[in-house]
């Protein structure tokens, strides 16, 4: 396996997703594949996949674990460790900020102020959703909390 090739496809299988949300955050196609959990979809089928091949395939380092903070470190100390890793940060940072778009559109969050937040939640996650956050407070269209009544 080519894991270079597999974490090339996997960073740029990201792009448009956060372009569509940047640029073109109502277009139908936006909701169509950003919105419609297809990103999460396809990319926890890899990340699951991934997993598999780490854990149950032998390609992940034998000491690994989740128990102590070396057998969490032997996890990325392989090439597949890293790219399940990765895939995760992905996955996760594109559902916070599929979130936020959608949480903005519904709370009438200008998108101006949206761009920032999404930028760093694409190279930061947490971040960017505190950012959004504050921001959602700052402009008077929400609180902390990130329930419908918020």
């Amino acid at each position: 396996m080519n894991f270079d090739f597999a974490f090339l496809l996997i960073n740029a299988s990201v792009f448009p997703a956060w372009l569509l949300l940047i640029f073109l955050p109502r277009w139908s196609g936006t909701q169509a594949l950003v919105h419609s959990m297809l990103y999460p979809l396809v990319l926890g089928i890899a990340y699951t996949i991934g997993f598999g091949f780490s854990v149950f395939g032998g390609m992940g380092a034998a000491d690994s674990g989740f128990d102590t903070i070396e057998a969490v470190r032997a996890i990325f100390s392989t090439d597949i460790g890293v790219i399940v890793g990765w895939t995760h940060f992905l996955v996760f940072d594109l559902f916070v900020g599929a979130w936020a778009a959608r949480d903005a559109q519904r709370r009438g969050v200008h998108h101006g102020w949206l761009i920032p937040c999404l930028l760093l939640t694409f190279m930061t996650g947490p971040l960017g959703l505190l950012l959004y956050l504050a921001i959602r407070r700052a402009v008077n269209k929400g609180g902390w909390a990130l329930g419908e009544g918020a």
